[in-house]
């Protein structure tokens, strides 16, 4: 039963968006677009319809001149911090020995390849 919620909370770009409004609060579409990085607009807006249809992201429409929309992250969505804080413990204990392994095994493959040759 766990494959929806993987679908849900692990597409691409879910997460950073979810993080970034988590962390950040209440953002214009740029200044999220910015603050998450690599993100394309068009990409940025899928997701954000995705997440709004999920119950995750609140898009509020201002009908001022220019219009303004703001996004912020749902009750809903804010449930979801504690596996964002999580990841982030896991990443900072991890993601050096995940490194370690990867550069061990390059290594290896790299000798394994010269000795064949």
């Amino acid at each position: 039963m766990i494959e929806p919620v993987l679908d849900i909370v692990f597409s691409r770009w879910t997460t950073p968006i979810l993080w970034t409004l988590n962390a950040f609060g209440t953002q214009r579409f740029v200044e999220l677009q910015r603050n998450i990085g690599t993100i394309t607009p068009k990409v940025l807006t899928q997701r954000l319809r995705q997440l709004e249809r999920d119950g995750l992201v609140i898009r509020t429409y201002f009908p001022e001149v220019p219009p303004r929309v703001e996004y912020q992250i749902s009750d809903l969505g804010r449930t979801l911090a504690p596996l964002f804080a999580s990841l982030t413990d896991w990443s900072t204990v991890h993601l050096p020995l995940v490194e370690q392994a990867r550069q061990e095994f390059d290594t290896a493959e790299e000798q394994a390849a010269a000795r064949h040759h």
